[in-house]
């Protein structure tokens, strides 16, 4: 088929979506309204746009929702020709990675700036995933495409191709000399990594299409930590051997601790206690299935497949996080299971993750600190000013991976509601916290240039009044965990601009200095371990 060349100051306009349908029906409206305002925003350089891809009236959305779609979609597309792709949804990057890897015109994702409607978060997902095929392409992000900074830009892209931001935040440790004591500390926990060895437990790769949260194992094998790939068929298998007794002994664990559970009758659109010791049963066996095949992580993907099955997985996950958890036997009931340790888990299998997860936890265990950590969402943030801040205070959020140990009061300030019914049909509950204030260390591994790097820095979990908090949360997803957070040094736009994936590994440390020094041991850790480390804005270097 010939392809006919597009006409020149004509450009692509094309939106990828989610593979859910009632996701995509339900953002759809919004969508809408963002590409007509930066439809009138391309108009007002002198540029027209191309929809590449038709309204279904059948759908009821014009979203992307498959590889299917989007390759059909390529196949009509001049490859030579300006194309963006706008974004005010969480989006699944491999129902696009495909057309982008061949496409030779210039690429542009744009993103709002939203904590309601998720589309930097799907940005920054495409983003990185298409940094770890190795495709170029620029981005840019508004709250409503007027301001000068997205205006410059997007001329900057039409007339260049390119769009430049500020990276001097970042610094490439290989540049840097860190403190002699921090570098042997650092470095020798990394070898005994790389020597003793570790298995990830994946239940399923590839969640969400999120390309860039499966690490090669070429790349994996040499930091000493190898895959057991896993089936999510097997997990609810081990839930069924699970009996009453031992998830009601679950629950009845957290109910002492003082977690509150949001409980209602409706199965459709309330979270239950019949769903709440579904999840119980799902911790039991995930706990089971590590310790038969030796995992140190483990990773369930649930969002496909598990889900048609099961309630959701994070009340597990966030107990799997934390040291203290309700204890889990061996099924003959003879051995207490990781007694005194977390089960680290990586949130929707993100093994970039679940790397970092696990290196940080054995550091943190070999420095004496509390070593529950998890990823994030890299949500949203706005400027607050109040309570002692001045400052951008981030909302990093995930939908209940984190671990109670990062909540104000610990269990009694966690609570389970129900996942939103769009996305998790079954329910289930999450684990929501506020986190507490302190200061953290936060970091990315991410794959680029056909090699392992990861950005690494330090921040400041911030309290906010409770007023606004709650303002957060509603404009975001009221049922998951929530930390506020200022990272150092590092603007808005620097952090977009960088930011190689939707997820934020964090950890705290007991006060700043430490989180200064375990930073920089962390950077040592992980250079030993063949990886490539940045440090970004402000880390302390003595």
């Amino acid at each position: 088929m010939k392809l006919q060349p597009l006409k020149p100051k004509h450009v692509y306009l094309m939106a990828n979506g989610d593979l859910r349908l009632s996701a995509n029906q339900k953002c759809w409206p919004e969508q809408a309204k963002m590409e007509a305002v930066l439809t009138r925003a391309l108009k007002a350089e002198g540029w027209t746009v191309v929809r590449a891809h038709a309204y279904d009236t059948r759908k009821r959305h014009g979203f992307i929702d498959s590889q299917k779609a989007g390759m059909e979609m390529f196949r009509r597309l001049d490859p030579t020709a300006p194309l963006i792709v706008a974004e005010c949804v969480w989006q699944y990057s491999h129902h696009l990675l495909h057309g982008l890897f061949t496409h030779r015109g210039p690429i542009l994702t744009v993103a709002n700036w939203s904590g309601t409607w998720p589309g930097l978060v799907g940005m920054l997902n495409l983003n990185g995933s298409m940094t770890k095929a190795g495709i170029k392409y620029s981005s840019l992000w508004s709250e409503d495409f007027t301001d000068a900074k997205f205006k410059g830009g997007l001329r900057q892209w039409l007339n260049e191709g390119v769009v430049t931001h500020d990276q001097s935040h970042v610094k490439d440790l290989a540049l840097l000399k860190l403190p002699e004591a921090d570098e042997k500390l650092g470095r020798s926990v990394g070898k005994k990594l790389r020597q003793e060895k570790a298995i990830m437990g994946v239940f399923d790769e590839g969640c969400m299409g999120m390309f860039n949260a499966i690490i090669p194992d070429e790349l994996l094998h040499p930091t000493g930590v190898f895959k057991e790939r896993l089936s999510q068929s097997s997990l609810y298998a081990a839930m069924l051997q699970v009996t009453d007794q031992e998830a009601r002994a679950v629950l009845d664990w957290l109910l002492r601790k003082g977690m509150e559970f949001c409980w209602g009758q409706d199965e459709e659109s309330e979270l239950t206690q019949r769903q709440t010791l579904e999840q119980c049963r799902m911790y039991i066996a995930a706990v089971r299935i590590a310790d038969e095949f030796g995992c140190a992580t483990i990773g369930i993907q649930y969002q496909q497949g598990l889900k048609d099955l099961a309630p959701a997985s994070d009340l597990v996950e966030g107990l799997l996080n934390n040291v203290d958890r309700p204890p889990v036997r061996s099924a003959d009931g003879r051995r207490v299971l990781f007694a005194g340790e977390a089960v680290p888990h990586f949130n929707e299998v993100d093994e970039c993750a679940g790397l970092d997860g696990l290196a940080t936890y054995k550091l943190w265990r070999e420095l004496g600190f509390a070593p529950e950590n998890t990823l994030h969402d890299l949500r949203w943030g706005r400027h607050f000013k109040g309570n002692g801040v001045d400052d951008y205070v981030w909302v990093f959020l995930i939908s209940g991976a984190a671990p109670p140990a990062h909540f104000i009061g610990g269990y009694r300030g966690a609570t389970s509601e129900r996942q939103p019914a769009m996305y998790f049909r079954l329910g289930g509950g999450t684990v929501k916290g506020v986190s507490k204030p302190g200061w953290i260390v936060w970091s990315r591994v991410f794959v680029m240039d056909g090699r392992l790097h990861c950005d690494l820095g330090v921040g400041e979990v911030v309290a906010l009044p409770t007023k606004e908090t709650e303002r957060r949360w509603r404009e975001t997803t009221p049922q998951w965990p929530i930390m506020h957070t200022v990272l150092q040094d590092i603007s808005r736009d620097q952090m977009m601009a960088r930011h190689k994936s939707n997820h934020i590994q964090v950890v705290y440390a007991p006060n700043e200095k430490q989180a200064h020094r375990a930073c920089r041991i962390k950077a040592a850790m992980l250079a030993e371990l063949g990886i490539e480390v940045h440090l970004c804005g402000k880390v302390n270097l003595s």
